[in-house]
């Protein structure tokens, strides 16, 4: 090899040693914490829902929230009590069709899988929020 080849693999050696401490460097002082996702269990067990039917509204919460359903179905609300390891309510249609007597759910534009399906209303979400009082 001659030299002048060894000066350019030497040179390109440098450059990208440099390039790996500013990396480096970059990464150290922005460090980025581990955010650990909200489970189901623990989502409910903030909310302390008092019965079938607001637990039925906080399932469907979480689910709109940190699962991005846009709609929800008798399977994805027992889907989610199963998840939380919740005693899935003996009629879940039942606790909707409460939900929707409130104002805090309504049926969605379009069936999923071919189920009746869905949405929480803003008055929903609020009335969670707000930790079960109307406003």
């Amino acid at each position: 090899m001659s030299s002048d080849e060894l000066r350019r693999i030497s040179e390109k050696l440098e450059e990208h040693e440099r390039r790996i401490l500013e990396l480096e460097k970059r990464q150290l002082s922005s460090p980025r914490p581990m955010k650990k996702e909200l489970s189901i269990k623990e989502f409910i067990l903030g909310k302390q829902p008092r019965s079938d039917v607001q637990r039925t509204l906080v399932v469907g919460l979480y689910l709109e929230q940190h699962r991005a359903l846009t709609s929800l179905n008798v399977k994805d609300l027992e889907d989610g009590f199963r998840e939380a390891k919740e005693i899935i309510p003996k009629n879940i249609n039942l606790a909707v069709i409460g939900n929707i007597g409130n104002g805090h759910m309504m049926e969605a534009k379009e069936k999923k899988d071919d189920m009746k399906a869905w949405t929480l209303t803003n008055r929903g979400v609020e009335f969670v929020e707000k930790g079960f009082k109307e406003q």
